[in-house]
């Protein structure tokens, strides 16, 4: 088509292909060459409107039309005209805005098979004009060329695929073909988007204008993408990375290449690895809280190592501890302060399946009511209370292993019910997640509460109370088993003189009678306090010790005075205290003679007296 403006009379009648002027806002067909009514069966006097010869494909058309007003001219090959008695004719449309005359569009219509018809014959005749052997020697070439390329293709590991300037398939190797379950009878002039590359991964469809294989010939621009998906022929979707590459005829854009690789099990390993350093990630910040945790409580002063004591109640109470310990049974212990229960539950702890775990302690009145669900959750960095690190909880920390809440009764309210669920669902969440974290963990609590359930009401949830109390073990006050205050005195005494670095003093009987018939209403912590006291205010040979309330130095109370029977138990059980401290040693700097200050003879003939046996200190 010519450059310069079209005439404004007879524009159709002067060209030589087939051509018309259109009316765009009427549909009309204003003029009409010879060639254009023999191309398309028509009648010079009747007309029809040109959307008559159009049918399905009146969407392209006005594609087209809508290129032919941005641009002043256009060409197309994507639509097809129908003649009046059915048949269509393949054609190729070319468009250009009529000057001086708005709304009108001069088409020349190409026929396609005819100039197929006409470049056949034209090649026919050059080839002929050739020579036969020349005509076999350009085919012999081309097909060796051809099975050349296709071997190359054929033999690449990445699938390869080509597409012509209409999206249509034009080749598909042998590794595409595996890869995707689709045949080049499936593919090949085929629309191959809609085949393998109609949907993403979600579910959404995606649009042949959003696809950057499309754009690399409409747009001529090089796309490598690194994660989408095709559709194989069975509907399973793979992971795939690409590169697709513009391709040229002669300078013409002709279509594009795509090669593309399944990183299906790159991506699911890719998957297994972040969960898997997920899951170290949580393991190590755990391992971490418990170092930190197990460290506090190694450096932290503990004057028991063991429970100490011969008396019944303590017998008791440790045949508790054998008969629950091996069991996962939730315990309960009740007892007032001082009276050991923590060591109860570390004997638990230590007897159970899960003394290779941590046992971790939480004092329920230590922390302040606005960061006990923190303490006990765990959190989130950032979260409800701006924490600057992630953080597991006491819960978490003890995941495997045994959580003892001391003081349980002095949890709020709100936070017992988020424990019990987390105790029955075996689950827990932290502050500011959404994701629940397993848990198996073993929990033991202690109370200053009696275990009768009318004591707990005002402190503990009802519920609660039930599943905290499946095994109830109750540690008496020290003032109800004197018997074992020979061997606690003893036992604290030889720690305090330790850390002090000072020598034992020997423990009289009247200080044991001192310490026997005291209320200790701090029980045990009293006694050790009592005992550390008096090891750094005893300068001789003999522990002094001070004491307020019903003993004093002037002797017993009314109250207080014991019978010449109860006199003698506490001397034979002072006498097997010693012998037990001394493994039964009695002569010599460290037996039990020197211990309480007496002659070996006379231990011995105590000993004798008493009818006391090695059973008895073992």
């Amino acid at each position: 088509m010519p450059d310069t403006a079209f005439p404004s009379d007879s524009i159709a009648a002067a060209l030589p292909e087939a051509a018309l002027v259109l009316c765009t806002q009427t549909d009309q067909i204003l003029e009409i060459n010879d060639h254009a009514c023999r191309l398309l069966d028509l009648v010079r006097e009747r007309l029809p409107p040109f959307v008559r010869f159009l049918g399905r494909q009146i969407g392209a058309f006005m594609v087209f039309m809508d290129e032919v007003d941005t641009r002043g001219e256009a060409w197309t090959r994507r639509v097809d005209l129908q003649r009046p008695n059915g048949a269509w004719v393949r054609c190729e449309l070319r468009g250009r805005k009529v000057a001086d005359r708005p709304g009108e569009v001069l088409l020349l219509i190409i026929d396609l098979d005819a100039m197929d018809r006409r470049a056949h014959v034209a090649e026919v005749a050059e080839l002929q004009r050739a020579g036969l052997d020349e005509w076999k020697r350009a085919e012999s070439f081309f097909s060796e060329l051809e099975r050349r390329n296709q071997l190359i293709l054929n033999a690449a590991g990445e699938g390869i695929y080509g597409l012509n300037a209409e999206g249509k398939t034009t080749f598909v190797n042998r590794a595409a073909q595996e890869m995707l379950g689709w045949t080049t009878e499936d593919l090949l002039g085929k629309d191959i988007h809609s085949i393998i590359h109609h949907h993403h991964l979600s579910g959404e469809p995606y649009f042949h204008q959003d696809c950057p294989i499309y754009k690399s010939f409409r747009f001529e621009q090089v796309h490598r993408i690194e994660d989408e998906v095709f559709w194989r022929k069975d509907g399973k979707p793979i992971r795939v990375e690409y590169i697709s590459t513009p391709i040229y005829d002669h300078q013409i854009l002709a279509g594009a290449v795509v090669i593309f690789r399944d990183i299906t099990d790159r991506k699911e390993n890719e998957k297994k690895l972040k969960n898997a350093l997920q899951q170290v990630a949580d393991l190590r910040d755990r391992l971490e809280q418990e170092n930190a945790y197990l460290q506090e409580e190694i450096n932290s002063e503990r004057a028991h190592h063991a429970i100490i004591g011969s008396s019944t109640a303590t017998k008791q109470v440790l045949a508790r501890v054998d008969l629950v310990a091996e069991t996962d049974v939730t315990v309960m212990i009740s007892g007032e302060p001082g009276t050991g229960k923590s060591l109860v539950a570390k004997e638990i702890h230590q007897g159970s399946p899960r003394r290779r775990r941590p046992l971790i302690q939480f004092n329920c009145s230590s922390v302040v009511p606005e960061a006990v669900e923190a303490e006990l959750f765990g959190q989130l960095r950032g979260g409800p209370q701006a924490a600057k690190e992630d953080k597991p909880g006491k819960l978490e920390l003890a995941h495997g292993g045994t959580l003892f809440l001391d003081e349980v009764e002095e949890l709020p309210h709100d936070i017992q019910g988020k424990l019990l669920y987390a105790l029955q669902t075996n689950t827990v969440t932290r502050l500011g997640d959404t994701r629940e974290r397993p848990l198996d963990i073993r929990v033991i609590s202690a109370t200053t509460l009696s275990q009768g359930r009318a004591s707990a009401a005002d402190k503990l949830r009802e519920s609660l109370f039930m599943h905290l109390n499946v095994f109830p073990i109750t540690c008496l006050p020290l003032r109800d088993r004197p018997d074992d205050i020979p061997q606690l005195a003893l036992h604290l005494l030889k720690l305090a003189c330790q850390q002090l670095n000072r020598p034992v003093p020997k423990i009289t009987e009247r200080v044991m009678y001192q310490l026997q018939n005291y209320s200790w209403p701090g029980n045990v912590r009293e006694l050790r306090n009592v005992i550390e006291r008096a090891a750094i205010l005893s300068t001789g040979s003999k522990l002094q010790i001070e004491l307020s309330g019903s003993v004093s130095d002037s002797g017993p109370s009314l109250d207080n005075i014991k019978t010449e029977a109860e006199l003698q138990a506490i001397v034979r059980a002072n006498l097997i205290s010693a012998l037990r401290a001394t493994k039964g040693k009695v002569s010599g700097a460290t037996g039990a003679a020197a211990l309480l200050d007496m002659r070996p003879t006379t231990v011995y003939s105590r000993i004798k007296s008493f009818g006391i046996t090695s059973a008895d200190w073992e």
